[in-house]
């Protein structure tokens, strides 16, 4: 079983979000939303299936990476969510909450070794392409 299959997005606390995204956008041509911005790759062994990897700054006061209180969150991508937790169940990492599923995936977050919360995703990529076309980071 693959356990991690590439990063599925950086989320990270800033001061202004709004602010930050004007500034990667002016001077580094990010194309931003609300969420942030995503970059759009070509899946190995099938390129013409569309990835995303998400870029997301969010408000310095968010409980999104609680328990942790690190400044990010890595977002992981995996095939297998449930078997995938199974297995680290059983070697003693920590999950917190529940899997959350939503039309782009299912989600679920562990507690690494330095107290980082990484959120774990299992994409459904298609439900991307037409969100992101044309406005995704070159």
């Amino acid at each position: 079983m693959k356990r991690v299959t590439g990063i599925g997005g950086i989320f990270f606390k800033c001061k202004d979000p709004e602010k930050l995204k004007s500034w990667y956008e002016k001077h580094l041509d990010f194309k931003t939303d609300d969420y942030g911005g995503a970059f759009e790759w070509r899946q190995k062994g099938n390129p013409e299936k569309s990835g995303y990897t998400a870029w997301s700054p969010m408000k310095e006061d968010t409980n999104y990476f609680n328990p942790s209180e690190k400044q990010f969150m890595v977002n992981y991508r995996v095939e297998n969510l449930e078997k995938l937790l199974d297995v680290l169940k059983e070697e003693g990492v920590q999950i917190v909450g529940e899997i959350e599923t939503f039309d782009y995936g299912k989600f679920s977050h562990i507690i690494d070794l330095e107290g980082n919360k990484i959120e774990l995703w299992e994409p459904i990529d298609t439900a991307f392409d037409d969100y992101y076309k044309g406005n995704t980071i070159h």
